[in-house]
């Protein structure tokens, strides 16, 4: 059996406070092998499909992903990467300008920086360690 996904439509809803888009549950397929890549160090107790045991760490690893979503949407990025530098994107009251090339994981991914304060928070990012 497959792992589940970090989050679901209804989660990414309440994290932004918009409707999901359409394609919610593609996002946050995409957004979770992010999230994954960010984890790739993260020790923590799964069951047989690889899902976290423990519900702090499962509600972490939702926000994070709903995080990622938000703000792959801000940036204009369909879930690719492809728009991960942004120049110029305005959507409601957020505006981002300029060009940014940098990540917040040595892998190349383009962690949201709000994903990568609740991994941190959670203690799963690379130099934390949690008693497990």
């Amino acid at each position: 059996m497959a792992r589940q996904p970090y989050a679901t439509p209804e989660q990414l809803t309440a994290w932004t406070g918009q409707p999901a888009p359409a394609d919610a549950e593609r996002l946050l397929a995409r957004a979770g092998e992010d999230i994954d890549s960010a984890l790739l160090t993260a020790v923590y107790p799964v069951n047989d499909n690889g899902d976290p045991l423990d519900p702090q760490i499962r509600a972490a690893l939702a926000d994070a992903t709903c995080a990622q979503v938000e703000y792959q949407l801000v940036a204009g990025d369909d879930g690719t990467g492809a728009a991960g530098q942004w120049d110029s994107v305005s959507i409601g009251p957020v505006s981002l300008s300029g060009r940014s090339s940098r990540t917040s994981t040595t892998d190349g991914v383009d962690l949201a920086p709000r994903a990568d304060r609740v991994l941190r928070r959670a203690g799963l990012t690379p130099g934390c360690v949690m008693p497990w």
